[in-house]
């Protein structure tokens, strides 16, 4: 079998194919466009095509397709074969220029929050050449954007292009003041944990929620859950490591820089991280490791959960976003050094991020607002909704400093003794991490803890890129006209620092004091909910930088604002509708005919001993009648809820009715459906249990 290094990236249409399959001249202008922007000529583009197609036809490809991410928060392709008739009646392999650069999918089907009307169907996918083309099941998948007819973005590739670019357009700026000029561009860096369930498919097959909603809506937890912090790094079981292994094997082959995998704190939870890379390619990447993940789980007789909160109880999974700042002359531009009280630049940039979340909080938890992501911001494996900055005690201190004028001490290098002499001393980290905050900073980078599992991470960095490119574009506005640069950077950065302190929160995040103190003492939002949290998208500050930046249109974000809330009462009326169909047609006849055996039972016993007998199976039968009319009536309430719900047009308050009103009578339905379940043997319960669903992977 081949080594790692010798397939690494097998599939993979980059920089080493492309050195050698492409002519010099061609080569260097493709090169050129991907880091330096500008179009490609006709002439270059059918050589690219060509090329392309040669290698993929090598590598047993008969398709091509553009591979886009539309709203919907997956992604789409449609696949086309290389063939085109011959004079002879045989066929030749041909691919064009302008087959690679264009294509034209219906766009009458994806969501468009109006952008078009159902008879309008025409859009187009244009070729995006800062992301490698690459084989996917004997297809050539070639990244793109996607947009409508009149030009505006259905996808989520192109913000986030376009928020790449302004946020380097402002970082030049600000890094030629301070003489940087050999700089070109700069890029944020992402690298995404991907946290994830694993389920035995058997089980998944015979729960529709899990079928149908992607998680569970009854379940009673077992005598054992994850409260013992057993599972949390712990040996991984055969099973699950034949899934990883093959996993890393093929996304390794689609150059996906697969790097960590652990067990995580919940029973059958795990996670796999990346090396970081652009935040293009990094969105690619995730979004190519969700749709690997569940195609690697089925070979192996497994399921991949991928929804935030797939089991009540215990915790769920996120996303961590982590993100840097970097020139493409190798310069982490969030790097304190070994001073970082000296580090003028680095101050300036660490700011701008600190100003910028504390500007535009509201665009940030926005970006993760999901009807799935609801049920796990807050709890306790999740950042709560309320929006703040870890920065912890060497980089508060230092603020702290520049903010009163005062001296800064420094923070003693201690050295780490751990009492037996094998082994090594080394010198602890001059700052802890900090898992309640939702925006850390953990060395070079900052982490955002928000983002939910089944998320694309498109969203955030969009949001994030664009905010932090705002405050450089009013740093470099400032800046460019000082005649004392020094004097007028040390200002600049003192007086943000106290206009935006109340951001940063190094304490613990879960602690409900923290909540109140946020909200009432240092006026930070608390956007509990996704339609709290979405309708700040069309708020005019948020209109006017981003389309300041020219990042979105107002028009994209009212489509976006729009498509997202009728996602979430969409999402929430399945359930619902799930919900109501399991607990009629499958728990209701189990509890039912479980107290039905029961009553035969005593009554056989009592005709032939006469005697008064049964009083256990009495008071059994008693708490299952009882539980199966509010099993009933919670079951109707809901129905009722779902009746008004249908007669609502109103996006905006048809989603506030499924939050206020359907969640409600759902949580009312789910309680003596549980209660039921720990009554009723197991053999008789209609499908599998949290202790065989969580428990049941060896």
């Amino acid at each position: 079998m081949s080594s790692v290094p010798e397939y690494f990236g097998s599939l993979v249409f980059d920089d080493r194919v492309m050195k050698a399959k492409l002519p010099y001249d061609v080569y260097v202008s493709l090169k050129k466009t991907m880091y330096e922007g500008g179009s490609l000529d006709t002439a270059v583009a059918n050589a690219v095509a060509d090329a392309m197609k040669e290698w993929a036809v090598e590598k047993g490809a008969t398709h091509f397709t553009h591979w886009f991410q539309p709203l919907t928060g997956s992604t789409a392709e449609k696949h086309d074969s290389f063939i085109t008739p011959s004079p002879d009646g045989g066929v030749i392999m041909e691919f064009s220029g302008k087959e690679l650069i264009r294509g034209e999918p219906d766009a009458s089907s994806f969501p468009s929050g109006g952008l078009r009307a159902t008879f309008e169907a025409r859009g187009y996918t244009a070729w995006d050449p800062t992301s490698h083309a690459f084989i996917k099941d004997k297809t050539l998948c070639i990244p793109t954007a996607f947009c409508s007819y009149g030009g505006e973005a259905l996808d989520k590739k192109t913000p986030l292009l376009r928020s790449m670019q302004a946020l380097s357009k402002q970082t030049l700026r600000v890094l030629k003041l301070f003489g940087m000029d050999d700089v070109k561009i700069v890029r944020p860096l992402v690298g995404p944990e991907q946290e994830y369930f694993l389920v035995d498919r058997a089980m998944f097959d015979k729960r529709k929620d899990l079928m149908f909603c992607g998680r569970t809506l009854f379940g009673a937890m077992p005598p054992k859950g994850q409260e013992m912090d057993d599972h949390y790094f712990g040996a991984i079981k055969p099973r699950v490591a034949e899934f990883m292994a093959d996993l890393n094997e093929e996304l390794w082959k689609l150059g996906v820089l697969a790097k960590t995998e652990h067990n995580e704190v919940a029973p059958a939870q795990h996670e796999l991280a990346p090396i970081f890379t652009s935040a293009s390619i990094a969105t690619d990447h995730n979004q190519l490791t969700m749709e690997v993940m569940k195609k690697v789980a089925a070979r192996h007789g497994l399921v991949c959960l991928l929804h935030e909160k797939p089991f009540d109880g215990v915790n769920g999974s996120g996303k961590h976003n982590n993100w840097s700042l970097c020139t493409d002359t190798g310069v982490n531009l969030l790097k304190p050094g070994d001073t970082p009280h000296q580090n003028a630049r680095f101050l300036l940039f660490l700011c701008a991020v600190i100003q910028a979340v504390d500007d535009y909080q509201d665009l940030l938890r926005l970006s993760v607002a999901t009807a799935s992501n609801d049920h796990r911001l807050g709890a306790n494996e999740a950042p709560p909704a309320v929006v703040s900055i870890f920065l912890g005690d060497e980089l508060a201190a230092v603020l702290d400093a520049i903010e009163n004028d005062a001296p800064y001490t420094g923070t003693e290098k201690i050295v780490m003794k751990l009492g037996a002499h094998v082994l090594p001393r080394f010198v602890r980290d001059t700052t802890d991490r900090n898992r309640t905050s939702p925006f850390a900073f953990t060395g070079n980078r900052f982490e955002f803890r928000m983002v939910g599992s089944s998320d694309s991470i498109a969203c955030c960095n969009v949001m994030l890129n664009t905010a932090v490119a705002e405050s450089l574009r009013q740093y470099a506005d400032e800046l460019e006209k000082a005649d004392d640069f020094e004097g007028a950077l040390h200002t600049l950065i003192q007086r943000t620092i106290r206009a935006h302190k109340r951001i940063v929160f190094n304490g613990n995040g879960y602690d409900d004091a923290w909540i109140e103190e946020a909200t009432k003492v240092r006026g930070l939002l608390n956007l509990r909910t996704t339609p709290d949290a979405l309708p700040y998208l069309t708020a005019p500050k948020n209109v006017e930088m981003l389309t300041r930046h020219k990042v979105y249109s107002e028009t994209e974000l009212k489509s976006r604002c729009e498509i997202n809330l009728d996602n979430y009462r969409k999402t929430v009326h399945i359930e619902a509708k799930t919900m109501l169909d399991m607990a009629r047609r499958e728990i209701l006849p189990a509890v039912t005919a479980y107290a039905d055996t029961l009553a035969l039972g005593v009554n056989a016993r009592r005709a032939a001993t006469g005697a008064t007998v049964g009083g256990y199976e009495a008071r059994q039968i008693e708490k299952l009648s009882v539980l199966a009319e509010k099993i009933d009536a919670a079951a109707e309430e809901l129905d009722a809820a779902l009746d008004v719900y249908h007669t609502m047009d109103d996006v905006q308050s048809s989603a506030e009715f499924i939050r206020d009103s359907v969640l409600p009578k759902m949580a009312a339905l789910r309680a003596p459906c549980d209660a039921a379940e720990k009554l009723v043997p197991a053999k008789s319960w209609p499908f599998p249990t949290y202790a065989e669903l969580m428990f049941g992977v060896k």
